[in-house]
């Protein structure tokens, strides 16, 4: 449900649904769009707004909504670098499972040390 809530707004014209809205259109009840923009909020990938004068709450894509699930996701590599290497440890790097296991954490670095480069490069393209 999250993501359908997700690609509604995003594609919307005006880039912003109320519950109702979103109700409607996806044809699933207010509970369950209660639910998965709690939980967009909660990951960052929306806000809630007021329309002036008005008392219903509008929801919307954030501007850097793609930015920001990037920085969270590299948080979390470094979560499962620290398990990983646990458990090449408990395994043993010349186990079949301590190999992959290397292997995985392996690229976890790579992402690790190439992401700060790659996201300034955003910024500074979104920028220009």
């Amino acid at each position: 449900m999250p993501s359908r809530v997700f690609a509604s707004i995003l594609a919307s014209d005006a880039g912003r649904l109320t519950a109702a809205e979103l109700s409607e259109r996806l044809q699933v009840s207010p509970a369950a769009i209660s639910g998965a923009v709690r939980y967009l909020m909660q990951v960052d990938l929306l806000v809630r707004a007021r329309e002036p004068g008005s008392r219903r709450d509008v929801y919307a894509v954030r501007d850097d909504a793609w930015y920001e699930a990037v920085v969270r996701r590299e948080r979390l590599l470094e979560l499962w670098s620290r398990a990983t290497r646990e458990g090449i440890e408990a395994l043993g790097r010349e186990t079949p499972a301590g190999a992959r296991l290397a292997e995985t954490l392996a690229f976890f670095e790579f992402l690790q040390a190439e992401m700060p480069a790659l996201l300034e490069r955003w910024r500074a393209s979104r920028r220009s």
